[in-house]
């Protein structure tokens, strides 16, 4: 066995309890120093020296705390450092695209969004890489993309919602940065289980009904996406009318009985041109109290409430987060929603379900999961050893 020498062990020890404290930073935006120290189990000497070396190195910072008016040395919130790394976050919808920056701590930089309804993978993607190119170029660390679609690996293998099917998303990627690349709903979750509703639970399951529905298992807020990368395609699991045929060439699956889709069938329409927008207004008008539209949403919420119930019979998650329209079913139905949840789960279960709540982070979610994934590539050994001395 080799004995490594002992200057060497103490500087692996420093660079352990450097890491901690700016993983604990990041994951708990506006902490003290001193709240940091007790949580993390470090003496006051040790969190000064380190917060020395994290600032030397340009990836933490210190402000002074609010004044509480209690007795003691005041103490300092820790920040990103202004000159700190950052991540790129890609956030690509069914119509718009966003180029922005995440620093330490999560917070997103605010950025304009650009229309690209209808438009082909090789107009939209070459403007992407363009904002991308404009964006701070020595302090970046990794670009995060959030897309609606499968994926495999950096190839988008179907978004049939943008008509864009075997895409190469690696034009995404800056020089020798770390590329991650997640479907929507997914990185949805990974926010809602670190920043959101979900935070702190063991076992979460996350779904986003926009266009059909897509999701994620959450372990310990980490995404179990599966073998090819492809897992929380909930959307195309056959909890739907069989005789329905899916764009993704498969029949019966819950993404037609959940969205605008299923509400116009409901209604006894045609399927909408744009499913998000139909939902969007039958749900308002469902809230006035047209009963047309009150039947539509309780039809969509007994099939939101019946999947979702065999999901909890799969998962057994400790809570259940619903983003996009799903939140909003959840509100203007929540009787019939309830009622399909309970007849679907085991009956031991139905006195125990798990709370089935509305996502907390709203649209920003997969842009949050994004920038949380992409910050993983950079508070780690591996990226940190060049820097923290």
């Amino acid at each position: 066995m080799m004995i490594r020498p002992a200057g060497h062990r103490a500087e692996a020890l420093r660079a352990q309890g450097a890491l901690a404290l700016l993983r604990h930073a990041h994951a708990h935006p506006g902490i003290t120093r001193a709240e940091a120290a007790a949580q993390l189990g470090l003496s006051s000497g040790s969190a000064t020296e380190i917060m020395n070396r994290l600032r030397a190195a340009k990836l933490l910072g210190e402000a002074a705390a609010p004044q509480t008016g209690g007795r003691g040395r005041p103490t300092t919130t820790l920040v990103p450092h202004p000159q700190g790394p950052l991540v790129a976050v890609v956030d690509i919808t069914h119509t718009t695209w966003t180029v922005s920056t995440a620093a330490v701590g999560g917070a997103i930089a605010p950025a304009p969004a650009h229309r690209h309804l209808g438009q082909p993978a090789e107009q939209v993607l070459p403007a992407i890489r363009q904002a991308l190119d404009h964006l701070a170029g020595d302090r970046l660390r990794a670009v995060g993309v959030a897309i609606p679609g499968t994926l495999h690996g950096h190839t988008l293998i179907d978004a049939a919602n943008l008509r864009w099917h075997d895409i190469d998303l690696s034009i995404l990627a800056r020089k020798d940065l770390p590329l991650v690349v997640g479907n929507d709903a997914s990185l949805a979750g990974v926010g809602e289980a670190l920043r959101g509703a979900g935070r702190g639970m063991p076992v979460a399951l996350h779904l986003t009904v926009e266009v059909g529905i897509g999701g994620v298992l959450l372990l310990d807020g980490r995404p179990v996406l599966g073998a090819l990368g492809a897992g929380g395609e909930f959307g195309h699991v056959p909890f739907g009318d069989p005789a329905l045929r899916c764009p993704c060439g498969a029949s019966g699956c819950w993404d037609l009985m959940v969205d605008g889709r299923a509400m116009a069938r409901h209604q006894g329409r045609r399927a909408p041109a744009d499913p998000t927008a139909y939902a969007v207004r039958t749900l308002g008008e469902a809230r006035d109290g047209e009963p047309g539209a009150l039947a539509a949403v309780a039809g969509v919420a007994e099939a939101l409430g019946r999947g979702i119930g065999a999901l909890v019979n799969a998962f057994d998650p400790a809570i259940v987060t619903l983003g996009g329209l799903g939140a909003d079913v959840l509100a203007v139905a929540e009787k019939p929603f309830t009622a399909a949840v309970r007849r679907a789960a085991m009956a031991w279960r139905r006195d125990a379900l798990p709370p089935i709540v509305a996502a907390t982070l709203g649209s920003a979610g997969p842009a949050v999961g994004a920038a949380e994934t992409a910050m993983a590539e950079v508070l780690n050994e591996h990226a940190l050893e060049s820097q923290v001395r």
